[in-house]
């Protein structure tokens, strides 16, 4: 479970606790960060099959170290939950190595890792692979736009779609920074990269990108500006659940529980709230862009490009249920 120190993923690190898993391994961008989810997991489960793992998931040097570590101890994965995620500020901020900070907390830290995980026979042969997606990455959600990487590479890019999609994981696009689109742009190539990936998992694994709804009760939009963090954020607390514009740490929690137990011809799916709502049952998108196999693939090339991972996957997936 990474993003295991906070929020939905410590909540869904105790859930997998209550149904047996055994052991949970939580991580955390340093070791005490991750030693202290554990021990918060445990007083509240009273369960003690917990184990923590530093992680910091911007720097490769140690996603490789902690991928190796989990290796020579002889771990095998049956789950493997990519929860992250965040909101940025009024401002766009890079990671030293040149990646939109949004994209990088949500996707290109993940894909590090669960290529040295690959790399490194980490994962069981019928592992289940659930990132965490958005509601935003529908294109219906207020104020979070996605852009069209289609019309992007048109229009900037002589028609190529893996320079455009560069170009978004970078943060060089487009010009005018607005962190929500930003943001739903991140989740919409989370959406691409769980596709892309189901084409090349051995038989027997899965993957799917599982939108948690919107949990305001989660710290992701802590680096809002003030109309969102006292405005927006309050409002949608106040809310009724049973509205579906909004929904608890425990009931997003849950949809990664769940999705962890789907059938493994279950794979390369994004599975959300119902257009839009921002809550309730879960149902699987295929909205046109979503599903778009060009654009699928062009951000997968991108990611490999940017974090230069060539993983030598066995390609017998042929396609996605």
């Amino acid at each position: 479970m990474t993003g295991a120190t906070s929020g939905l993923g410590l909540e869904a690190a105790a859930q997998f606790l209550q149904i047996g898993a055994d052991p949970v391994i939580l991580t955390g961008r340093t070791e005490a960060r991750a030693l202290a989810a554990t021990e918060a997991v445990r007083a509240r489960t009273g369960l003690n099959h917990t184990i923590g793992l530093e992680l910091d998931l911007e720097q490769s040097t140690n996603i490789e170290a902690a991928a190796a570590r989990l290796a020579d101890e002889g771990v095998r994965l049956d789950v493997l939950v990519l929860n992250a995620g965040m909101m940025a500020g009024r401002t766009r901020r890079r990671t030293p190595e040149g990646v939109d900070e949004t994209f990088a907390a949500s996707l290109t830290g993940h894909h590090v890792f669960t290529m040295a995980l690959l790399r490194h026979g980490v994962l069981s042969d019928s592992a289940r692979i659930v990132i965490s997606g958005s509601e935003a990455a529908r294109g219906d959600v207020p104020m979070m736009r996605v852009t069209n990487l289609h019309d992007l590479a048109s229009r900037r890019f002589d028609g190529d779609l893996v320079t455009a999609a560069r170009a978004l994981i970078a943060g060089d696009e487009p010009s005018t920074f607005r962190a929500n689109s930003t943001y739903a742009d991140a989740k919409m190539f989370v959406a691409w990269w769980a596709a892309a990936l189901a084409r090349r998992l051995p038989t027997g694994m899965s993957v799917n990108a599982v939108s948690p709804g919107a949990t305001p009760r989660t710290e992701a939009g802590r680096h809002k500006g003030v109309v969102m963090r006292r405005l927006m954020v309050p409002v949608m607390k106040a809310m009724p659940e049973r509205l579906n514009m909004g929904g608890s740490v425990e009931s997003g929690a849950h949809r990664y529980v769940a999705a962890a137990d789907f059938d493994a011809d279950i794979s390369g799916n994004f599975f959300a709230s119902a257009p839009k709502r921002m809550s309730g049952q879960l149902v699987r998108v295929t909205l046109d862009h979503l599903v778009d196999i060009d654009s699928q693939e062009a951000a997968w090339k991108a990611l490999a490009e940017i974090t230069r991972s060539k993983p030598q996957l066995d390609r017998s997936r042929k396609g996605t249920s």
